[in-house]
């Protein structure tokens, strides 16, 4: 079986992505990258063996010796250069989120069934250990029927990951709702079963509106992403544009009856997501979400708390980013360029996550007001269910 080529285009945040998609004589090899940034571009070269370099994504189009390209830029991009990729044939991972709006996802996926070009969308969180323990456990039947579905996520370097680059503006990202949300909003529908329907929600940008900001066109300083200040308002150097929330809360009805909830903030003195799913006979938790974790249930009762659970479920070992997600989802996504066919991840979940998010962003900044998260096609739907086969 010979590799399969792939071009990158991006090299920032997500590099080991792209380093872990290079397996010279195991599948595939990146043949080509791409980064608006010569230096980057440069430097990021050496990790592979003799790429083709590119600063435009647009000579990757035409070229036929690649089979596939992992689309890792700014999110404001996604949906031009996928819609560009896609017409093109060339079958895309596109990390998440899609884009930043409903009606930029909405185009990229007609342009993929009108096309008949493979799309695959980087949901890698449903390849990590914590959420397929916590799916198991659901399928099982451990905890019933799920009800209610509560998600707390604590991001300590936020100030250090969002509020120092693009990520701190709306028009880059729409808000943090949507672009830190995206990962676990599809984790709740895919354990409830369900999309989210109407959302409403609040927050505010509580701490970093405040702290010291660079001059537009400043460099962000050396050793941003590996020195990291404490207590949050000692933080300093942040993106001269920050119009984005750093605390949010939000509440879901999904199409299934499930009620949901999902609370985040960006200045907590730890780095965690804690999954609560209520069903009809009981309920589980994770503590911790990495390889070697817990995931509790507790279906007897009823009782005070109980610190020993009934159940308690290990999560694997597993090597590589993301707890071995990201090696994972590789795994899946080469196997798609050359069957096809269903995958774990979903780009009509993928969608359905980023119109929740924008919604519940529309909410927030509208004094928390109930919104309808709008209808997919539902010739979309058949076709991206059935493996993006012609129907």
């Amino acid at each position: 079986m010979e590799d399969l080529r792939i071009g990158v285009l991006g090299l920032g945040l997500r590099l080991n992505l792209a380093l872990d998609a290079h397996r010279p004589g195991r599948g595939a090899v990146v043949a080509a990258i791409c980064d608006s940034d010569p230096e980057v571009l440069k430097k990021r070269a050496e990790r592979f063996d003799d790429p083709f370099l590119t600063e435009d994504y647009r000579e990757l189009l035409d070229r036929d010796d690649l089979d596939a390209i992992i689309i890792m830029t700014p999110d404001d991009t996604h949906e031009r250069i996928a819609v560009d990729c896609l017409e093109a044939g060339k079958a895309v991972y596109l990390e998440k989120p899609m884009h930043i709006t409903v009606e930029g996802c909405d185009n990229i996926l007609r342009t993929a069934k009108r096309t008949g070009t493979r799309l695959y969308v980087g949901h890698n969180m449903r390849h990590m250990g914590v959420v397929r323990t916590m799916r198991d456990i659901i399928q099982r039947g451990d905890i019933g029927e799920p009800k209610t579905v509560w998600v707390r996520h604590f991001v300590s370097y936020g100030g250090d990951y969002y509020f120092k680059d693009w990520h701190a503006e709306r028009d880059r990202t729409t808000g943090l709702l949507l672009q830190k949300a995206a990962h676990d909003l599809d984790v709740i529908h895919w354990l409830a079963g369900g999309y989210t329907t109407r959302v409403n929600a609040m927050g505010d940008l509580m701490l970093y509106g405040d702290l010291p900001r660079r001059e537009a066109g400043t460099p962000r300083p050396d050793g941003w992403l590996r020195e990291f200040d404490w207590p949050p308002t000692a933080r300093k150097d942040l993106h001269h544009s920050i119009d984005v929330e750093d605390v949010s809360v939000m509440n879901m009805r999904l199409d299934n009856g499930v009620i949901a909830a999902y609370q985040q903030c960006h200045f907590s003195p730890d780095y965690i997501r804690n999954y609560t799913v209520i069903g009809s006979e009981g309920r589980l938790e994770n503590f911790g979400d990495g390889p070697g974790d817990t995931v509790k249930v507790w279906n007897t009762g009823p009782t005070g708390y109980r610190s020993d659970c009934d159940i308690a479920y290990r999560v694997p070992d597993a090597k590589g980013g993301h707890g071995g997600a990201d090696s994972g989802i590789l795994g899946e996504f080469f196997r798609f360029v050359r069957e096809g066919g269903v995958t774990d991840t979903s780009p009509v979940a993928a969608r359905m996550s980023v119109a929740a998010g924008y919604m519940a962003t529309m909410s927030l900044r509208d004094g928390g007001t109930p919104y309808d998260v709008p209808v997919l096609d539902p010739d979309l739907v058949a076709y991206f269910d059935g493996g993006q086969r012609s129907i």
